[in-house]
């Protein structure tokens, strides 16, 4: 099933690194057919087995539907050995009706496999998931197996594709990571509008304010402009992610801060991390070839500019995950929202009238993601041993954590919820507890608690899952809502010194 070939120019419009490479099951069915699960993993196993990179094979998790979700690890030596190398992480389809970034990153994998990005890979080891949402996949449906979005899951880590996932994060705490996604942009409001969006490629940027502050000027300032002009070359076009608004109706953002996400939550673990949004068809298989090839392009952007740029991005990511160790910073946001700085966005999309690429300027732009509720990180968080959901969620999210002996000179605080009302959470309500803080002795602590220190790499994280008035913590979640009850103590207590 598997050949080699040679791309015309016109396929990718004279990409230069891609020569001679393996076919992939999408190229071979002439683009008229979309990679199911059985024929991906045939590819990857033929893959696997080339000599020159060292390329290996391993299965993360499986899914709900019994499919296994594999990885493909490229290196020049032992995969994530060498400290000197930046770690890169792709992952691509947590949304099943998403496709070219499966695409793609089969795409991708055929040039890492033929050393075309052989360069790179002198100071790169590149991880690739193509396929993170299998059951999804085989059904052409956004939702996983078990009926979840797993691009919602980040946080409380319920399906085992994330669990997977996160696991093999940590395994190799990886310096850079991109999610691949696609946006649709045929909705009948902007039709009416007259216009639609209509770049190849978009990007995410961080945007939870507790992400560090260098990494979102750094991505702003240098791997935006580097990415839109690697697109450009090949005749693809760049936009910055904007996913949410009708213009003027309704008010434009950057992408959410919440950490509940494959970009944010290895973010908020101090990672140089992106989304990347490829434009969806009328239907799955619509101008597959394209949306894929534009998709693959802004995957070898990101290789491309970690490789340029690897010893900065190396100290950067060492920097501030030290600091996240030390506990820093003092203070964490747990209630955030989209605020304009006055600027208008000039948002590049196509006349429906005209048929010819357009500008609308959109006045209504809230591109700065500012704090409303700011909380001191404490020393740590006491979680009861005997609420085994949240023992276990430590434990997902691979926390350090140890049994708790009370001393007498701890300083403990407990929320008493006084009462619940609503905040907005980018046009959903969401909890806002009143809480009324109460001093503990720990003497007079009953049962036993798991002490969670936030001097650790999730520790921004930590605050904002476990605090009541977290907009974005797991209260707001089904499974844990019972955290927060109108005229009870919250269960986590704080130990501040």
């Amino acid at each position: 099933m598997f050949r080699v070939f040679l791309l015309s120019a016109i396929t990718l419009l004279s990409f230069p690194a891609l020569s001679q490479r393996l076919i992939t099951p999408l190229e071979y069915s002439g683009f008229t057919s979309l990679t199911t699960h059985k024929e991906m993993m045939n590819f990857l196993s033929y893959i696997s087995t080339l000599k020159g990179v060292n390329i290996s094979k391993n299965i993360i998790a499986v899914s709900p539907g019994g499919r296994d979700i594999p990885v493909l690890e490229f290196s020049l030596g032992e995969f994530g050995k060498d400290p000197d190398k930046l770690k890169v992480l792709l992952f691509a389809q947590q949304h099943g009706s998403e496709h070219s970034g499966k695409e793609a990153a089969l795409l991708l994998i055929g040039e890492l496999a033929n050393g075309a990005l052989n360069d790179a890979l002198q100071v790169l080891d590149v991880a690739v998931i193509p396929m993170m949402n299998p059951d999804g996949n085989e059904v052409d449906r956004r939702r996983n197996g078990n009926n979840a979005d797993l691009n919602r899951d980040h946080l409380i880590l319920e399906q085992p594709e994330n669990i997977g996932l996160q696991k093999y994060f940590y395994k190799y705490l990886f310096d850079v990571s991109m999610d691949v996604h696609e946006y649709y942009p045929y909705s009948e409001d902007w039709i009416a509008l007259g216009f639609r969006k209509n770049s190849d490629v978009t990007v995410g940027c961080l945007t939870n304010i507790n992400t560090p502050q260098k990494f979102r000027d750094y991505a702003n300032e240098e791997y935006l402009p580097f990415v839109k002009d690697y697109l450009n070359l090949f005749k693809f076009s760049f936009a910055e992610y904007t996913p949410a608004g009708i213009p003027e109706s309704e008010y434009m953002r950057y992408s959410t801060f919440d950490i509940n996400d494959g970009r944010q939550g290895f973010g908020s673990l101090a990672t140089f991390s992106f989304i990347q949004e490829g434009k969806n068809g009328e239907d799955s298989a619509d101008n597959i070839e394209r949306r894929a090839y534009s998709q693959m392009v802004g995957m070898i952007a990101c290789l491309q500019f970690s490789a340029k740029n690897h010893e900065e991005i190396k100290e950067l990511v060492k920097s501030e995950r030290i600091k996240l160790a030390e506990g820093e910073p003092e203070f964490v946001s747990v209630q955030m929202e989209h605020t304009s700085d006055g600027s208008t966005l000039e948002l590049p999309v196509i006349s429906l009238k005209t048929d010819r690429d357009s500008v609308v300027s959109v006045k209504n732009f809230r591109p700065v993601v500012s704090s409303l509720f700011n909380v001191r990180k404490p020393f740590g968080y006491l979680i009861p041993v005997e609420n085994k959901d949240l023992v276990e969620w430590t434990k997902k999210h691979h926390l350090e954590t140890s049994v708790y002996e009370p001393n007498a000179k701890d300083i403990i605080e407990s929320y008493f919820i006084t009462g619940i009302d609503s905040i907005d959470f980018e046009g959903d309500p969401v909890i806002n507890p009143s809480c009324k803080v109460e001093l503990v002795k720990p003497t007079e602590l009953k049962g036993n608690y798991l002490f969670v220190p936030t001097k650790q790499l999730a520790g921004n994280i930590i605050v904002q899952a476990l605090e009541p008035k977290s907009m974005i913590g797991l209260a707001t979640y089904k499974k844990y809502e019972n955290l927060v009850t109108a005229g009870t103590m919250f269960p986590i207590l704080r130990l501040v010194e």
